[in-house]
């Protein structure tokens, strides 16, 4: 057996190879040691405040301070637009790691409903995941106190205060003051982000619409402490936002509310303005509704019974809502004979009852039977002769009469300073050639004379009018905001100047138009209203039928019952006429006479306005007194009915004057 052979120790070469070994092994050491110092050197010295930043951004928070929206008050000072402390849950999607296991568990501590959780959802949707999300508004004392005990379980989670707008008169102001609603999608895009920073509402309709600009503000912000869960642990830094200003209407509650009461729930709009200025002194739509309701998201319900009512709430009839005027515009149209010098005062016309145009097979009927006999301008005013209205749109011709009553404002927007007003239709060539092939025909001019046929205007447009003319022609643009006010300043009055020079060339003229209008209240169609009255009032009634004759009879049932409230009842005033400080135009939807029911509620508006001012009203009076109400027989009809736009087809087949003509008599 070989020996195995003994391997020799080499202490020495192990020794050096340690040595290499440990050599290089504290020479990598070193050179980390080397790498972290320059590292940490160029971390803590060439970037300090880089980091430093970062650091006190993480600990520090800005966080936007909404500012709180402007108030609005009527012309005394009264309360219409509030806002009033409350409190909301808040989510903040990225802190929330199951967002529908919260959303089911928190329901359990906090009532949410349908409706919460839809708009929630949609908004989760709209915003970025670091906004902080409204999930229910207007918590109770109760949700405040359950949610704080269960706080802990819901990270992300919070009760925020905020200021909400509250409308302390409700629908008596919805469709002038309006209402703010949460701010959506649409919004987001639209808005500046800086501005509405940390704003959840903006205006949405009526004068909260118009004056966002300045009822909003501007925002401020708070720098915050906050711990690594994100909870605020104290305040550092505050600048306070710039709240928006206060709007002073020139509306008075009292005259608002006794004209919303004088309509007794009937459908239909009133608006009464100051002829020296614009100003509006009252605007009212009926039905209206509750914008409280629409502040913090309107309930499914809610909106489904406003949407699916047949009388339309929501639906401003004053300024959007435009129907035949009927004799109403019979004043004006003799004005525009004067201005032009087609008419003198004396000149007279003979009413028989019938106006015929040769070639035509049917006339167009006077009110009487038998007509009124021979009627200068004065007395074709007060008994609203069809007939001399007739004759004088026929000589004006429909050029020189769509003119004139432009003039007045009628067929254009008045300039009131509230958004979404309708422009009605004032007749003309150039407003029937862009809806039908046919030409002008002169039936439709002599319809025109009376109110009927394609005329529609609103309720202020007519009182626009009215106003203009008893501001003896001079026109002033609507205006419902007479002042503006920052905090705790005093509010600065808006110019409203003049619109343009005096429609009315010759004093004279005036006169006589306001003669014929007064006498329409002494002895004409609305004599019975202002008995008693402590002014002298000038008015005009009118009432536009809408349904066609279908025979050549004579109506023999004018006063039955199955008439009333089927036709559109309007009247017109202002006083005193010595020098006019308010002129109103009422108007029923579904009315009998324009008088018996539109000018009741004209005379109502005008004794608020008096009581307002300080002055005796004059007692109620009853039928039995001499003073003709609502309930009082009806009087004649007063236009002719002719079929309205509504009921017209797109093209006119023939000349509306001739065998297919739908007028019928009356007209006052």
């Amino acid at each position: 057996m070989a020996l195995k052979r003994r391997s020799i120790k080499d202490a020495r070469g192990e020794s050096a190879l340690f040595q290499r070994r440990a050599l290089a092994g504290f020479a990598l050491i070193l050179l980390g040691l080397c790498t972290l110092i320059v590292r940490y050197h160029y971390l803590q010295v060439h970037r300090h405040d880089e980091f430093a930043l970062r650091s006190e951004n993480n600990r520090v928070k800005p966080r936007a301070i909404p500012p709180a929206r402007g108030l609005i008050f009527d012309r005394n000072g009264v309360l219409l637009a509030d806002n009033v402390p409350a409190f909301r849950l808040e989510v903040v999607p990225e802190q929330v790691p199951d967002m529908k296991a919260m959303l089911a568990q928190i329901g359990e501590v906090v009532p949410l409903g349908d409706d919460d959780l839809d708009t929630f959802k949609k908004q989760l949707r709209q915003n970025r995941r670091f906004d902080s999300v409204p999930l229910k508004m207007h918590l109770t004392e109760d949700d405040i106190a359950r949610f704080a005990i269960n706080r802990w379980r819901f990270p992300g989670v919070d009760v925020v205060p905020y200021l909400t707008r509250r409308y302390p008169y409700g629908p008596l102001f919805a469709h002038v003051v309006g209402y703010v609603g949460r701010i959506d999608a649409d919004d987001v895009n639209r808005l500046d982000p800086d501005r509405y920073k940390g704003t959840s509402h903006v205006g949405r309709s009526g004068l909260e619409r118009s004056y966002e600009d300045m009822l909003h503000g501007t925002p401020g912000y708070e720098l915050v402490e906050v711990n690594a869960d994100g909870r605020t642990q104290r305040v550092l830094e505050t600048h306070p936002p710039t709240p928006g200003k206060n709007l002073y209407l020139s509306i008075d509650v009292r005259v608002q509310k006794a004209a919303t009461e004088a309509f007794a729930d009937r459908p239909g709009a009133a608006v009464a303005i100051d002829p020296r200025n614009g100003q509006v002194l009252a605007m009212v739509s009926v039905p209206s509704f509750d914008p409280n309701l629409f502040v913090n998201g309107i309930g499914r319900a809610d909106y489904t019974a406003y949407m699916t009512a047949e009388d339309k709430p929501l639906l401003n009839r004053a300024m959007k809502s435009a129907y035949p005027p009927g004799s109403t515009v019979k004043p004006f149209l003799a004005l525009g004979g004067l201005e032009y010098g087609i008419r003198r005062p004396e000149d007279t016309v003979l009413s028989t009852g019938e106006f015929c145009m040769p070639g035509q097979q049917r006339c167009y009927r006077d009110d009487e039977r038998g007509g009124n006999g021979v009627v200068n301008m004065v007395r074709a005013i007060e008994l609203s002769t069809n007939t001399y209205f007739y004759k004088l749109a026929l000589d004006m011709g429909i050029d020189r009469l769509s003119s004139w009553m432009g003039s007045l404002g009628f067929g254009h927007k008045t300039g009131v300073d509230l958004l979404g007003e309708a422009e009605g239709i004032l007749p003309s060539r150039e407003w029937k050639a862009t809806r039908s092939k046919f030409g002008w025909f002169p039936g439709e001019t002599v319809i025109a004379g009376i109110g009927q046929g394609y005329w529609n205007v609103t309720p202020l447009q007519l009182a626009h009018a009215t106003a203009t003319f008893a501001g003896h022609g001079t026109p002033y643009a609507p205006r419902l905001v007479m002042a503006t006010a920052n905090v705790k300043e005093r509010p600065i009055p808006l110019a409203n100047p003049p619109s343009g020079p005096s429609l009315i060339t010759k004093p004279s003229h005036w006169n006589v138009v306001n003669q014929g209008m007064e006498a329409v209240v002494t002895g004409g169609t609305g004599k019975a209203i202002f008995i008693g009255f402590p002014y002298v009032v000038a008015g005009k009634s009118g009432t536009a039928e809408r349904f066609s004759r279908r025979t050549n009879d004579w109506d023999t049932n004018k006063n039955s019952a199955h008439l009333a409230a089927r036709h559109r009842a309007w009247f017109i005033a202002y006083t005193p006429t010595e020098a006019p400080r308010i002129a109103v135009a009422a108007m029923l939807e579904a009315g009998a006479w324009g008088a018996s029911d539109a000018g009741p509620i004209v005379r109502k508006v005008m004794e608020a306005w008096i009581a307002a001012q300080g002055g005796a009203v004059p007692p109620s009076k009853t039928p039995e007194t001499g003073v003709a109400s609502a309930s009082s027989a009806p009087e004649e009809p007063e236009d002719v009915p002719v079929a309205t736009p509504a009921d017209m087809p797109a093209g006119v087949p023939a000349d509306p004057s001739s065998t297919a003509s739908p007028e019928d008599g009356g007209n006052r």
